[in-house]
């Protein structure tokens, strides 16, 4: 018989036992499909945690309160406030003569807020911050500008909106926001000791920006660090400064800057003194990457045993084809059928079924994963939808061997068959 007309043979053979083709096919598409989503959901994290970054900008360090303790979490972990990093520390790291390579630093405390214009009231984030911080976090301004740094230093009741607060104060309303005077209020403080809110006239919109680590960079107003602290928190100190280097080739070179001039400035004289934590923003995408990569791994050894599982059952069907079709057999090697003839005929109907299931698979696969990135970017993630072409050719690559490998036992026992012992077979 010939090569064509083998596969007519297989294709009637499987058409035949349609229940049973389905459901080995349904292995091997699991299998393929796993492979495909957990991989293009790997690129996806990682194209998200890459993104984060960019949002952020590049080659940035941060100075936290409180030193880190390599055998456990960070004090701040365990609600420890660290008072002693403050305002004045942020100008001295901005000293070239220090820290050379520093371009820019800013200071930074956080909070929640009630923010009401009007009748319209929104709960959101609040960041207290200096002029310096458009220099070192990349962002765009939807309209207006910035806070200056004659209006930072001189306590000016000016305000940033991020575009979701711009939104929700404003949106529907036909009001243009800038020059509006909207009052916000911290709450940790009651309405009787803030009564109304500070009075803050709006000067910018940010461009909308997304999410970042899991923060809606949308969701949160810009005022001067003064007010933020004293006026909102109440408090003199920071929760962090961040500095942005000039390449990342100074990187090292900044933080034992950053470290020297912290330790002349808070007095450490012993590695216990030190109440500080110089974190590389890299490193922490680096140890996610890492994560995120290992995860995917597991996951796809995880959906390769589907197509183990796959594999299993086209050895199944095999084994019970060659019991069904024993008479078959026997009838076609009386009439002279070689034993390579019938062997590659069952491997051919193994591989088959493989390779249909991966072809499904594959289909199946990139719809669930472009389903997934749809549902990721509704709920506010910069997700990318990635398809890598090194999946697709390795799942169908893997699923299309599955089936040779565990259709050669059944093919070599319907080939070593006796004729006259399988024309007798009942």
């Amino acid at each position: 018989m010939n090569f064509f007309g083998t596969i007519k043979l297989i294709f009637r053979t499987l058409l035949a036992r349609k229940g049973r083709s389905f459901l080995t096919i349904l292995g091997i598409v699991i299998g393929v499909a796993g492979v495909i989503v957990i991989i293009a959901l790997g690129a996806g994290a990682q194209a998200l945690v890459l993104g984060q970054v960019t949002k952020l900008g590049s080659n940035l360090l941060s100075v936290q309160p409180g030193k880190n303790n390599d055998k456990g979490p960070p004090t701040s972990a365990f609600g420890i406030v660290i008072t002693t990093l403050v305002n004045s520390d942020a100008q001295a790291l901005r000293d070239t003569g220090q820290v050379p390579h520093a371009t820019a630093v800013n200071a930074i405390v956080r909070g929640s807020a009630t923010v009401t214009w009007g009748s319209q009231s929104v709960d959101t984030n609040f960041v207290g911050t200096d002029s310096y911080y458009p220099d070192v976090v990349s962002f765009d301004m939807q309209e207006g500008q910035f806070f200056s740094q004659s209006q930072d230093q001189g306590d000016a009741n000016v305000v940033v909106l991020g575009s979701t607060v711009s939104n929700e104060l404003f949106g529907g309303t036909g009001v243009d926001p800038i020059g509006q005077v909207i009052k916000v209020r911290a709450a940790s403080q009651s309405s009787e000791n803030q009564p109304g809110g500070i009075p803050l006239r709006v000067i910018g919109v940010v461009v909308p920006r997304g999410s970042s680590f899991g923060q809606d960079e949308d969701d949160q107003i810009f005022l001067p660090l003064d007010i933020g602290q004293e006026q909102l928190l109440g408090i003199h100190y920071l929760q962090s400064i961040n500095i942005k280097v000039d390449s990342s080739d100074n990187i090292n070179q900044t933080i034992d800057d950053i470290t020297r001039v912290l330790d002349q400035r808070h007095h450490v004289l012993q590695p216990t003194d030190v109440d500080f934590t110089v974190y590389n923003i890299a490193d922490a995408v680096s140890i996610l990457t890492t994560i995120t990569t290992a995860l995917s791994l597991f996951l796809t050894a995880m959906a390769a045993i589907a197509l183990l599982v796959g594999g299993i059952g086209i050895l199944n069907i095999m084994m019970a084809t060659v019991a069904e079709r024993t008479r078959e057999i026997g009838l076609r090697k009386a009439v002279g059928a070689t034993n390579r003839a019938i062997r590659n005929q069952f491997l051919f109907e193994a591989g088959t079924l493989t390779l249909l299931g991966g072809l499904i698979g594959i289909i199946v696969g990139v719809v669930v994963a472009y389903l997934i990135s749809l549902l990721m970017k509704a709920l506010g993630y910069d997700w990318a939808f990635v398809i890598s072409l090194t999946s697709v050719v390795l799942a169908v690559g893997v699923s299309v061997l599955t089936g040779v490998i565990f259709g050669l036992y059944p093919a070599f026992k319907a080939s070593k068959l006796d004729p006259i012992e399988a024309l007798r077979y009942e």
